[in-house]
């Protein structure tokens, strides 16, 4: 009676395959890391939440750096507009955390060719500057951010906290939009910096005498 004998999957060639593919993912997975670690361009340094006359307020200090191609596009008349966004979840025990407040701000960054200025405007607020570094500087700034809530706040209460800033892509021009889709130079975002915080005591008005 002849015996066939299979080839066991744990011969010294399948392991050596196995091993050099297992070679080739990890180092895949670390070009990949560095180019998402590379391609952040806005770091949260700083963030603070305090009590303000009515309710609460933020204030972050971001680091914001251009590439060439936002550079060479705000140069050529293109407007970027920057969102910074904070919300403040509470726990519920029988779903997902619950959004309890939010602060949604939005500035456009521009330049004017004839004058050589930046500018910086939020609504109808506009400050312009004479170089790209203090323009930056100033949008990284944010200061006085109001936060409104969807409910009554409580101090003692744990809430999560998460802030992040990015490029809005949605305000480019229509070309430009295509362009910035499918382009990681026009991907410029903050990771979302998530931490745990109990609201500060309210600012209490004291009456004055007559």
């Amino acid at each position: 009676m002849t015996v066939s004998s299979i080839p066991c999957c744990t011969s010294p060639d399948l392991i050596a395959r196995l091993l050099r593919v297992s070679a080739i993912l990890v180092l895949a997975a670390g070009f990949l890391l560095s180019g998402s670690v590379h391609a952040e361009n806005i770091r949260i340094k700083s963030v603070a939440l305090d009590a303000a006359d009515e309710g609460y307020q933020f204030n972050a200090d971001v680091e914001i750096t251009l590439n060439p191609i936002l550079e060479r596009s705000l140069g050529k008349g293109i407007v970027l507009y920057f969102v910074s966004e904070l919300t403040l979840l509470g726990p519920r025990w029988y779903w997902l955390d619950e959004k309890v407040a939010r602060s949604k701000q939005r500035e456009a960054l521009s330049y004017y060719a004839l004058t050589r200025q930046y500018r910086l405007s939020r609504g109808s607020l506009s400050q312009n500057f004479s170089t790209l570094k203090e323009a930056l500087q100033v949008l990284g700034r944010l200061r006085n951010h109001p936060i409104v809530a969807n409910s009554e706040l409580n101090q003692n209460v744990e809430y999560i906290a998460e802030l992040r800033v990015w490029l809005d892509l949605s305000r480019l021009p229509k070309p430009f939009q295509v362009e910035a889709i499918s382009s990681k130079e026009w991907n410029l975002s903050s990771d979302t910096l998530q931490w745990s915080v109990k609201l500060p005591p309210q600012k209490t008005h004291h009456g004055t005498r007559p």
